[in-house]
């Protein structure tokens, strides 16, 4: 009897670890904070300026200082985080307009396609991977117009 009950307890054990991993891979990078917290412990030195997730949570596209970019991708039990140096990423659209496929030339396994949530964000991302992003706030302004741009 003593031995049904340690099996009994090793399955319930079982259930709820495995449980907790399907939910923690289900749940992605929802939350920013985890995805601050993971890039900034792969990288130190790089500052965050601004992040954009997937629809699916299942990716991160970090803008740094200095215009580079960074990725995070979930992979079950841990999460990938990789610097982009220039030069080093292909983008192109896909078809739905609210995706792009990438390909890293110096990481591999990371090449996808990610989608969004609209077509702002993508805009904004492929920008940051090829390097020549200037937001709004970034321009300088115009000195024979005033204004910006």
């Amino acid at each position: 009897m003593v031995t049904w009950g340690i099996v009994f307890a090793l399955i319930l054990a079982l259930a709820y670890f495995s449980s907790r991993m399907v939910r923690q891979e289900e749940e992605g990078f929802q939350d920013a904070g985890l995805a601050i917290m993971e890039f900034g412990r792969a990288f130190p030195q790089e500052a965050i300026r601004s992040l954009h997730a997937t629809a699916d949570g299942k990716a991160v596209f970090v803008r740094l200082h200095d215009n580079k970019a960074g990725f995070m991708r979930s992979m079950r039990n841990h999460f990938a985080c990789h610097l982009i140096e220039p030069g080093t990423v292909r983008v192109r659209p896909l078809q739905n307009g609210k995706g792009i496929a990438v390909e890293f030339l110096d990481a591999p396994f990371h090449n996808g396609e990610f989608t969004f949530a609209n077509a702002a964000v993508v805009a904004e991302v492929s920008l940051w991977l090829l390097g020549n992003y200037v937001g709004h706030a970034d321009r300088e302004p115009d000195a024979a117009s005033g204004t910006t741009g």
